[in-house]
């Protein structure tokens, strides 16, 4: 297991023997071990129904794992000792309040914290101009495109200035265009604060450009194959999306993620 992450020293995040049984007795995920280190961009990668986004939900605590243990040795700790983590989450889908504008949807957290009216507003609107949408603080979701919305949503997971953002396929439904352009926007944003980003993904071509490390994991149960590093130097841009260097590593990616899926169908 690297547990060093892309800057050595203690991990933010352990997870070990990590597992997630259903009541109906579904195994959906079984015997993970990974470790991410501060300022790691950790893309989990495979087929529909491998447990990407389960291992995403147990991460950021929104279930409980049925064994092993998910540790944050290097995360803020209460009085008693136990993790506060620092977290942001983005869905699938935008899930923006429709009656709100993108201002009020983005400030959402620091008002359910407590935070003054003036300093959430700043913070919501410091957040929607990091992510390209300054001047639309006032637009309500009914007059934003899908990318936009989800630019929102990203800003929302933001706005606590997060240790980690944890990313449950967020551009899945989006144009190719688009898709490219967030794919561009997410990484400058990730290199101007540093934060940890764990990037759940089908798309081994989106895997491979974001990256700088991908768990790809098969299913029946839910598990990590093998780990992949993307050594590709940052920032990226189309100059990479069409070298022979990452088209190569797509290729590897590829052929890793075909061997987990062919064990799936052996199992």
């Amino acid at each position: 297991m690297q547990e060093g992450g892309a800057q050595g020293g203690r991990p933010l995040v352990v997870l070990r023997g990590v597992e997630k049984r259903y009541a109906a007795g579904t195994l959906a995920v079984r015997g993970v071990d990974l470790g991410i280190g501060r300022g790691d961009f950790l893309s989990l990668l495979g087929p529909s129904g491998c447990g990407k986004s389960t291992l995403l939900r147990m991460i950021a605590g929104l279930t409980a794992p049925s064994a092993g243990a998910i540790d944050w040795p290097s995360a803020p700790h209460d009085a008693k000792g136990v993790a506060e983590p620092r977290l942001g989450f983005v869905f699938q889908e935008p899930t923006l309040m429709p009656w709100a504008t993108a201002l009020a949807n983005a400030a959402l957290p620091l008002k359910l914290e407590g935070v003054a009216r003036s300093e959430r507003e700043a913070r919501a609107a410091e957040a929607l101009a990091r992510v390209g949408l300054g001047g639309f603080e006032r637009a309500y979701p009914r007059a934003l495109s899908g990318g936009m919305r989800m630019r929102v949503s990203i800003a929302r997971a933001l706005v606590t200035r997060p240790d980690i953002l944890l990313m449950d396929e967020p551009f899945a439904a989006l144009d190719e265009i688009t898709r490219f352009r967030l794919n561009n926007d997410l990484l400058e944003i990730w290199q101007e604060t540093g934060f940890t980003v764990v990037f759940v993904t089908h798309s081994v071509f989106e895997s491979v450009y974001l990256s700088r490390r991908i768990a790809v994991m098969a299913a029946r149960p839910g598990r990590i194959e093998t780990e992949i590093a993307v050594p590709a130097a940052y920032p990226r841009g189309e100059a990479f999306r069409t070298s022979a260097e990452y088209a190569a590593l797509c290729r590897t990616v590829s052929l890793a993620l075909g061997k987990a899926i062919e064990g799936r169908h052996a199992a």
